[in-house]
């Protein structure tokens, strides 16, 4: 049995970068096709297995911790919308994992957001999923979430998820200085949040899927804010590999970065291309754009 049943999941603002949100409707819950970018970020929480997610809220996000309460209005707008088979969707997410809300009163930054989960978390290990980064397992391939928490379960060591990027976005990521294990992962060495490309040679970005042990609680504890005014996660990150060891694991999932406009739009249309209801069609339609575009 897997020792990760717990996440966290920032959604405090944290999140989608470049896409507005509204007084009325947070960047978490903008559409992915059919669904709120959280609710595809939950549901690979609870397939890897967890079973207590831990939302960090900031404010004006009541819209997020209702859409996993338990609603006799929300269930009523869903059905009489025609939206079924969302509402299966939420249903069977509220009958696997409970979902516990803790509000972020202040926007410090991604290490400030995951320590407020402490008093879910306990001492326990347990995962952390950014909420505008979607990743999806097909054919039977395990999500990134999944395959991390196998790694943590076999080696017992804090293991992230990394990929490789061009010079050009190294600037918009955390970025791992890594050395090959020889054992299918690599060992974390350094770590740097949003470098300059000429700042490091590692082209190794995190794209916000990380499994970690309890001690990253007790380092963030101590933590202090550094780029931009915010606790940054990578510093305590950084602090973790040279005190204990941090793995970190290319992944085979499809990942969409649901924060970045191009990216919004590049998961609602692969996405949407794999509906079965109309997918097809949606292809038959970009095949004939394509051939007009040239």
């Amino acid at each position: 049995m897997s020792k990760i049943k717990k996440a966290i999941i920032p959604a405090a603002g944290l999140g989608t970068r470049f896409l507005p949100a509204t007084k009325t409707v947070p960047k978490e819950m903008l559409t992915i096709v059919d669904a709120p970018i959280i609710l595809y970020v939950v549901e690979e929480a609870v397939q890897a297995g967890i079973e207590d997610i831990v939302l960090i809220a900031g404010r004006g996000k009541y819209a997020i911790e209702d859409f996993f309460d338990t609603s006799y209005e929300l269930e009523d707008k869903l059905s009489k919308e025609g939206k079924e088979k969302l509402l299966e969707r939420v249903t069977r997410i509220r009958d696997k994992a409970n979902i516990i809300s803790i509000r972020q009163k202040h926007a410090y930054g991604l290490g400030h957001a995951v320590h407020i989960g402490l008093p879910i978390i306990g001492k326990e290990p347990f995962a952390v999923l950014l909420g505008d980064e979607i990743t999806m397992g097909f054919k039977g391939e395990p999500n990134v979430t999944s395959q991390l928490v196998k790694s943590f379960d076999e080696t017992g060591t804090s293991t992230i998820s990394v990929m490789k990027v061009d010079d050009r976005d190294v600037s918009k990521y955390g970025i791992a200085e890594v050395e090959d294990s020889g054992k299918g992962y690599f060992k974390v060495t350094s770590l740097m949040e949003k470098p300059k490309p000429h700042e490091t040679t590692s082209r190794w970005a995190l794209p916000g899927r990380y499994v970690f042990d309890n001690s990253i609680m007790d380092i963030l504890h101590t933590a202090k804010p550094t780029l931009n005014g915010e606790i940054q996660l990578t510093d305590s990150m950084k602090v973790l590999c040279q005190q204990k060891g941090l793995n970190a694991m290319t992944f085979t999932a499809e990942r969409y970065d649901a924060g970045d406009k191009l990216g919004y739009l590049q998961a609602n249309i692969e996405l949407a291309l794999r509906n079965p209801e109309f997918g097809g069609e949606l292809k038959n339609y970009i095949l004939q754009l394509a051939q007009r575009l040239k």
